[in-house]
């Protein structure tokens, strides 16, 4: 079931025109989802409405799935990742495990704007935010410390390892690994919503421009290095102005290997509806791991939208463009 979430303006348009500028993102995060149309409604680029939007959900802490104080790793550390990525210059710039910098949107847009990378990661993304200007500071709060120490005294439940020793699935670390290495496509971690979530947003403005882009701090008690699917193109986030935008999110480490948002705008391409294309996305995933968790929305140039879901009993998203009263 998909809830939509309307604080729109009304106006009266043509039912042929298409449906822009509009603002879709994931879950309920209604002030993004503001920041982010008031961006364009003042005129503003699809790229600047979504970094914006974003940013607004970084500062805000949504669901603590977002921004600064939440999801510490297995150290008890917030890392953050995020991406932008421009659908008609078909150019990106993302940050994967961004630490000591809260502005990660802003530093994903920079990496789009001022360098010719695409990602930069770890400890040498905040040295580049910091050589542009940032503040280095700690993502830690005494609520993700405090998510930390029930964790270590819950005998680290749960958590990202397998085939080690001690049994992780009862035990701390540290761990050794054992000489088997059991497949096994039915995840015991549980994701939900307050276990992992991103925001994912696509704006497309006056021009038809579509931008997407993401912002998460990632699966709580993750192992530090990992990156989610929130910086990685065609997994967190996709879009071509020729066609559509797509957003995703959920157990990224199982969704990054299908790049469900490249597969719903090639799906799109091919012609089919948003909500047709987020379908066959996410049935993709599900064939292989039927009981993963996650979420997809995509949007066409047209400004028409789906989504669909699997694992997730509803799915909120919220939408801003001129045909829907509040």
């Amino acid at each position: 079931m998909f809830l939509r979430i309307i604080f729109l303006y009304s106006l009266l348009i043509k039912m042929n025109e298409a449906n822009i500028p509009l603002v879709i993102n994931t879950w309920n995060f209604i002030n993004a989802s503001r920041k982010a149309w008031d961006v364009l409604q003042a005129g503003g680029s699809a790229k600047d409405a979504v970094t914006n939007g974003c940013t607004v959900c970084e500062f805000e802490q949504c669901d603590f799935t977002v921004g600064f104080g939440g999801s510490p790793d297995e150290k008890g550390e917030t890392t953050l990742d995020a991406m932008i990525f421009d659908g008609t210059e078909m150019n990106m710039g993302a940050v994967g495990g961004l630490r000591r910098i809260k502005n990660a949107a802003q530093v994903a847009k920079d990496v789009l704007e001022h360098t010719e990378h695409s990602i930069l990661v770890g400890d040498l993304a905040t040295k580049f935010a910091k050589e542009l200007g940032y503040v280095e500071e700690s993502l830690s709060t005494e609520y993700s410390q405090s998510i930390f120490a029930k964790w270590k005294t819950s005998t680290c439940q749960p958590n990202f390892w397998k085939d080690v020793t001690p049994d992780p699935r009862k035990n701390c670390g540290p761990y050794e690994k054992l000489s088997n290495n059991d497949i096994d496509n039915d995840r015991w971690i549980y994701f939900d919503k307050h276990n992992h979530d991103t925001i994912g947003m696509v704006a497309i403005d006056e021009s038809g421009n579509i931008v997407a882009g993401t912002s998460s701090n990632g699966a709580t008690h993750k192992i530090p290095g990992r990156m989610g699917d929130a910086p990685i193109a065609g997994a967190g986030a996709y879009a071509d102005s020729v066609v559509g935008g797509a957003v995703a999110t959920g157990d990224g480490d199982v969704m990054m290997r299908f790049l469900p948002s490249f597969l719903a705008v090639e799906e799109m391409r091919r012609g089919r509806s948003p909500n047709e294309a987020a379908g066959i996305a996410i049935s993709r995933i599900a064939e292989k791991f039927p009981n993963f968790s996650g979420a997809l929305i995509a949007v066409n140039k047209r400004g028409e939208y789906g989504a669909a879901c699997n694992g997730i009993e509803t799915f909120p998203y919220c939408v801003a463009d001129l045909q829907i009263g509040k």
